[in-house]
């Protein structure tokens, strides 16, 4: 791996491979009576989330904690740039205490970028506006892997808020590196302007027919409406777009049988995805949040120890 994870696209198929293996083993940790590795004893981390969240900030708390590191977390709320200080000085005022690495999530696009140029310590992108969410999209294939073996050939069905979704964005990168075969569905106004050039480069597909998607899928991936990233009127209404584009009780049968049911939550139930749906037998979303801790362990382990110790 690279210095940073900044993006889905930093990854060859040789770095997830090499991920996947050591979160496999990370994953044994959660069973284990004491859960810990000294792996990363000694080092800090600082989780500087300027927007909120429950599954992220939580999974890359435990993962450092897991591995003996010093975890410490800082809110937007929580930091002087709600006093007026910039995030360049903000951020460089952390790193200057001797931080090892800086997990970071933001409202604006490319501020994990920008904050990768300013300081020596290892960034995480924890997601940053609408552009990509990494460690999601890897913890999302992972999960998958588990269920179907290799991606290559796969067909994954991505569905929702393709707009403001940087799970959508990463999960196309990392799961075209992987072989996989992606189909993406929104309806027109939530379908990003000039997607269909970048499917066109990326090779992925687009439609805004769910139902002629589903009995071909793999897995389907249900996106979260985020109505509090929009301004106007992107449809009707709420149950408009369940008829539209929610995973429902009757599309459920329209799935294979055992095919894996994905969100990266928090779900909005009945808007996007029925109880049914989020319910059922083949759905992994709660082991997607038990992958996100494995995953992110590898993360945190391959950026900060790498070769020098033993994931065990």
């Amino acid at each position: 791996m690279k210095k940073h994870l900044l993006s889905a696209a930093d990854l060859s198929r040789d770095d997830i491979g090499e991920l996947f293996a050591t979160a496999a083993q990370m994953h044994e940790v959660q069973h284990r009576e004491v859960k810990k590795l000294p792996a990363l004893r000694g080092r800090t981390i600082i989780n500087l989330f300027f927007e909120d969240s429950t599954r992220t900030r939580s999974s890359f708390e435990i993962a450092g904690k897991w591995l003996s590191a010093d975890t410490i977390n800082i809110t937007g709320k929580g930091s002087s740039t709600s006093k007026g200080e910039s995030l360049r000085d903000t951020v460089m005022t952390i790193c200057a205490m001797g931080v090892d690495a800086l997990v970071m999530r933001h409202s604006a696009s490319g501020a994990a970028q920008q904050v990768s140029e300013w300081v020596d310590a290892c960034v995480v992108n924890a997601g940053d506006g609408t552009h990509e969410h990494p460690s999601q999209a890897l913890l999302d294939a992972y999960t998958l892997q588990r269920h179907l073996g290799e991606l290559e050939g796969k067909h994954v069905v991505i569905v929702g808020d393709l707009t403001h979704s940087r799970v959508f964005r990463s999960n196309v990168i990392l799961l075209g590196t992987l072989g996989a075969q992606v189909s993406v569905v929104a309806p027109p106004t939530l379908m990003p302007s000039g997607v269909e050039s970048w499917a066109k480069d990326a090779g992925f597909a687009t439609s805004h027919e769910l139902d002629a998607l589903l009995p071909s899928a793999d897995a389907v991936m249900m996106l979260r409406v985020q109505k509090e990233r929009m301004s106007g009127g992107y449809f009707p209404s709420p149950r408009e777009y369940t008829i539209g584009y929610g995973l429902t009780r009757d599309r459920l049968k329209l799935l294979g049988e055992g095919v894996p049911i994905c969100h990266p939550g928090p779900m909005n139930r009945g808007l996007e995805i029925a109880a049914d749906a989020a319910d059922a037998a083949s759905s992994v979303i709660l082991e997607q949040v038990s992958s996100g801790v494995a995953v992110r362990m590898a993360i945190l382990y391959h950026l900060l120890a790498g070769s020098e110790g033993s994931a065990s």
